[in-house]
């Protein structure tokens, strides 16, 4: 999410750091988050998992109702890739898709289908080059924004609540193996779709996350990123966190190591739950500032800011577990495609 704003600070006065953080002043003002997977046998093969995060975001809505987005993983396209792009306003969006359609095809890439939801476009497209390229060429486009690119998952975000999210846009009648989500209350940035949740790991294919917090070193960690080549399409910390994960598991390869690193290497407070191909995983600062609850079975696991977004889900009998300070934790799905992921 955003930096803390200022007038969230107004008031404390000489209280401590500890004592500011225990006492929680933005739990009923800030964004919240939820994740679920399915996570063995026949359990992954086809659930309604737009459908539950719907539920699960829409009893959140207190905690935010600028934005909802989501990203549902686990699908099956029938392309190589499904491309989320959504287009400007001041663009007409028959000339920016013709262009996407250049884009793509100069590059020896196909597209396949093109599904339309107004400002967003779902293009199915068939392309084995380089994906740094792709994405490159894309955003090109004048008037083309990328919200995600995925063999497995897709990113599906605009402004308004969970319902209104899903009327436009129909996130409940999409299936798959796990998925996360969010809930805005802007903080900084601008109430607008470009800087709503799940951020994408540019561009590394079905690497999402959803995040509540603020880091303190972004600036600094994403200067480093820049300085490699990497590109960003918002100033929200939030996506420095995707593509830190991403960069480091091209590089490492294990989730679990990656968000013990980032423990250590990411300053400030926040709880993030980060979303791939194969799995999720969530990670808990030092501070444990952020609240965030676990419900889990054999079969199901599920977590949010709130145990209320769970009680959608889970019945009463399951046990919650709140994770502490300094915490990571990740679940994989075993029939989950393995893609493998690569810096461009």
């Amino acid at each position: 999410m955003e930096r803390l704003h200022s007038a969230h600070l107004v008031g404390i006065g000489t209280m401590t750091a500890k004592a500011y953080f225990h006492h929680r002043p933005w739990e009923e003002v800030m964004c919240g988050i939820a994740a679920i997977l399915y996570k063995t046998g026949e359990s992954t093969r086809s659930q309604a998992v737009g459908l539950q995060l719907r539920e699960m975001l829409y009893s959140m809505r207190h905690r935010g109702v600028d934005s909802t987005g989501v990203n549902i993983a686990g699908q099956h396209f029938g392309t190589d890739y499904v491309v989320r792009v959504v287009v400007s306003e001041d663009q007409g969006a028959s000339h920016v898709i013709e262009g996407v359609r250049n884009a793509v095809a100069a590059l020896g890439g196909s597209i396949v289908f093109i599904n339309d939801f107004g400002r967003f476009r779902r293009i199915g497209l068939n392309y084995s080059g380089d994906l740094g390229k792709l994405s490159d060429s894309i955003l090109s486009v004048k008037g083309a924004e990328i919200h995600s690119i995925g063999r497995s998952s897709e990113v599906i975000k605009d402004v308004g609540d969970a319902y209104e999210l899903d009327k436009k846009h129909h996130f409940s009648k999409v299936n798959g193996t796990h998925g996360l989500g969010h809930v805005r209350l802007a903080t900084e940035s601008q109430v607008d779709i470009t800087h709503s949740h799940p951020f994408w790991a540019y561009p590394f294919p079905d690497i999402t996350v959803v995040h509540n917090g603020q880091l303190t070193n972004y600036h600094k960690l994403k200067r480093e990123f820049q300085q490699r080549g990497f590109r960003f399409q918002t100033h929200n910390d939030s996506e420095v966190i995707a593509v830190y994960i991403a960069d480091k598991l091209s590089r490492r390869g294990k989730l679990g190591d990656v968000l013990e690193e980032s423990l250590d290497d990411l300053d400030g407070t926040f709880t993030y739950v980060v979303s791939t191909d194969s799995g999720i995983g969530m990670a808990k600062d030092r501070w444990s500032a952020k609240p965030f609850v676990i419900l889990e079975t054999d079969e199901i696991v599920g977590v949010a800011s709130e145990e209320v977004a769970l009680r959608r889900i889970f019945p009463d009998d399951v046990r919650r577990v709140e994770p502490q300070e300094h915490e990571v934790l990740t679940w994989n799905v075993s029939l989950a495609p393995r893609i493998k992921v690569r810096l461009n």
